[in-house]
């Protein structure tokens, strides 16, 4: 009864929702400081993005504490219709005047003045039917029929799905991911190590299959190739951080933004950020991150049941992946994806989804 009494009045776990705030507030400088000259000269006001910003973050905060009210039992028992509502927006971005097609990709669909990714939103269901469906197999997660390769075929309808946006970005974020949670689940090694063998040179075709990811393979290797070019984006990246030193030129006064980095405020923010606030500001956005990280490693491990411990651990490690993945592009360790920083870049979609996230990882921590 002791325990009931303390799941009943257990209130917010500050240690997620301090951060969280955190670099949301941090976003909306961050945002402000690098849109506002293409706001100005594309918008005709340079508040634009930042509007917008502060009405995504508004939309985010009030849905992660209506999300923290609500069972997560509820989600394992809607898991399937979640999966097909997920996948048919998936679909439906392919069909004529649904999908909006910006540089080259299918991925927003648009209502009036605002779009979304359905990519984006089709994250949750997914973690929650990989969480579900592991917590009710138990130990026959060690099988192939009933571990492998059910959760392989549903993972890769949503793969394939984003893929042919095209989104190879995301298709291996979502692939490695999977493969993590499977192994926390209980998949033996062996099998996760037959899927990584044939992952690795399957994602090396589809790289070399198309001229443009080779070029921007080249441009991750050698950006000063192509300087005007393939490279010219890093290259600017570079430079921020260069500019910045330890303390940071001041806020407003960066000069990449000054239509050199091009859309500076979405997936490059972070480089504005060490342009304008230098290495203290950087450290500041990663060891935030590193709060709510560890925050929500602690929520999986202290988890009530096996369920929601999943549901923890696949929300957080795709909120660390993105991060570890956005930040590693725009200092030239991996190859450019387009990925944004969550929390901090400019844009609807993926503020929501996290705030969703921390929404259900507060919900969790307040059960345990």
């Amino acid at each position: 009864m002791g325990q009931d009494k303390n799941v009943r009045h257990a209130g917010y776990d500050y240690g997620l929702l301090i951060p969280y705030v955190c670099l949301l507030l941090l976003g909306l400088v961050a945002v402000y400081s690098a849109s506002s000259p293409i706001a100005a000269y594309k918008m005709g006001d340079g508040n634009y993005f930042l509007k917008r910003q502060a009405m995504f973050c508004l939309g985010g905060v009030v849905l992660m504490l209506l999300v923290g009210k609500i069972p997560c039992t509820l989600y394992a028992k809607l898991v399937y219709p979640m999966l097909l509502a997920s996948l048919g927006l998936l679909i439906a971005l392919y069909l004529p005047g649904v999908g909006t097609r910006v540089g080259g990709a299918i991925r927003w669909i648009r209502f009036s003045d605002f779009s979304f990714q359905p990519s984006e939103f089709a994250k949750f269901p997914l973690a929650v039917y990989l969480a579900y469906s592991m917590a009710k197999k138990g130990s026959e997660m060690r099988t192939l029929s009933r571990g492998l390769f059910p959760h392989l075929m549903v993972s890769l309808c949503y793969i394939a799905l984003i893929y042919y946006q095209p989104d190879l970005g995301t298709c291996v974020i979502i692939g490695s991911w999977v493969l993590m949670c499977l192994f926390v689940g209980g998949v033996r090694l062996r099998h996760l190590l037959g899927v990584f063998l044939v992952f690795v040179p399957v994602s090396a075709w589809l790289v070399i299959r198309e001229p443009y990811r080779v070029k921007r393979l080249f441009a991750f290797m050698n950006p000063w190739e192509d300087p005007q070019g393939i490279g010219f984006q890093i290259i600017h990246s570079y430079q921020a951080f260069g500019s910045g030193g330890i303390l940071g030129v001041g806020i407003g006064d960066s000069k990449q933004k000054l239509f050199y980095l091009p859309e500076p405020h979405t997936d490059f923010v972070l480089s504005i950020v060490a342009e304008e606030m230098g290495l203290v500001g950087v450290a500041a956005v990663i060891v935030l991150f590193g709060v709510l990280i560890a925050r929500g490693i602690r929520i999986s491990l202290r988890a009530p049941d096996l369920y929601s411990s999943y549901l923890a651990m696949g929300l957080t490690a795709l909120i660390g992946m993105q991060v570890l993945v956005n930040m590693g592009v725009v200092m030239g360790l991996l190859p450019t994806k387009g990925l944004t920083l969550p929390l901090i870049s400019y844009g609807g979609s993926s503020l929501i989804v996290t705030s969703l996230f921390v929404g259900v990882l507060l919900r969790i921590s307040s059960r345990s």
